[in-house]
């Protein structure tokens, strides 16, 4: 049987993690699994306990949690033969959403139990790790306002980002890729190597954590018309062919803004300096992916990810359904 470590985070999300682990230690006994369980307590949990992992040469480790205890857990299985396992519980599973992984605990189950893992991308800002996306802008000012709520979830994070949206100005950045430079004063620059955020706010619709590059998404300045078309073409899948945004891929790049401020890497926020250097490290991180995953549509695909959402939302409603 192979050995996975399961790794929960008890307060991600906004649902009970009560008897989960029970849960998936009998479904993925029934798959050949042999699960061993660990609870985080503190930043960094996730990390050292994947670690142990590694160096006991475990088939694979299961993140149950939000974007940082993915995060956490998959910085520690890079380039290492170890693969990574997500089991959603958060608040945007931005990765999850990306490779088609259900946003419940059963549905994420199916997933690992068959065994489709592959090489995958991940990037590097300063040589921090990151695996859906690293910004600077609004989107990092929207992340630093959501972390002092009271309150997680989608209607939390909607507030946020209203607020910020109200507030925040633009902010000159300097590109540089491959020998070519440009200067930008942009609402919001974004390293993608997935296509979302989390909650399908498709960001870069086209990336793919498998072409051994990232797409960097620059929104030029607009006024507050402009930018909330851009929020509808956010949702929709079709903020490629907005007026504000251009897009460029890169193996390496580094970007320069004109002071230290808020930066995020997978929806949490933290502070970074003035020069930001981005790396694509290519195939360094095995997944358990979807293998029934198919290609992205604009409208189509961001309307039926709603749909799996609100029949989720509505089997916990009238079933007490467990996530």
């Amino acid at each position: 049987m192979h050995k996975l470590l399961l790794i929960i985070n008890p307060v991600s999300g906004t649902t009970s993690k009560k008897g989960v682990a029970e849960r998936i230690e009998r479904r993925l006994a029934d798959a050949g699994y042999d699960v061993s369980t660990e609870y985080t307590t503190c930043a960094g949990d996730a990390t050292r306990l994947a670690r142990l992992a590694v160096e006991r040469g475990m088939y694979g480790v299961l993140a149950c949690g939000g974007d940082g205890t993915v995060n956490e857990t998959a910085r520690a299985l890079c380039n290492t033969p170890v693969a990574l396992g997500i089991i959603p519980t958060g608040s945007g599973n931005g990765l999850a959403r990306h490779i088609e992984i259900p946003v419940d605990v059963d549905g994420s189950l199916e997933v690992i139990a068959a065994d489709h893992v592959v090489s995958c991308d991940y990037g590097t800002v300063n040589d921090r790790p990151f695996f859906c996306t690293f910004g600077v802008g609004f989107d990092a000012a929207v992340s630093d306002h959501f972390a002092r709520q009271h309150r997680r979830g989608l209607i939390t994070y909607l507030k946020s980002a209203v607020h910020e949206f109200m507030h925040y100005d633009s902010e000159r950045y300097r590109i540089e890729i491959d020998g070519r430079e440009f200067t930008r004063d942009a609402f919001l620059v974004v390293c993608c190597n997935a296509s979302q955020y989390g909650n399908n706010a498709f960001i870069a619709p086209d990336a793919s954590i498998r072409d051994g590059v990232l797409d960097i998404t620059v929104v030029r300045a607009g006024n507050r018309l402009q930018k909330a078309v851009l929020g509808f073409d956010l949702m929709a899948g079709f903020i490629g062919k907005n007026a504000l945004v251009e897009t460029v891929r890169a193996r390496h790049a580094v970007i320069t803004r004109s002071k230290a401020g808020p930066a995020h890497i997978d929806g949490e926020p933290l502070a970074l300096g003035e020069r930001l250097e981005i790396a694509c490290h290519a195939g360094s991180l095995r997944i358990f992916t979807n293998p029934h995953k198919g290609n992205f549509t604009p409208i189509i695909t961001p309307m039926r990810m709603m749909l799996n959402d609100q029949a989720l939302a509505l089997r916990r409603l009238i079933g007490g359904y467990k996530s």
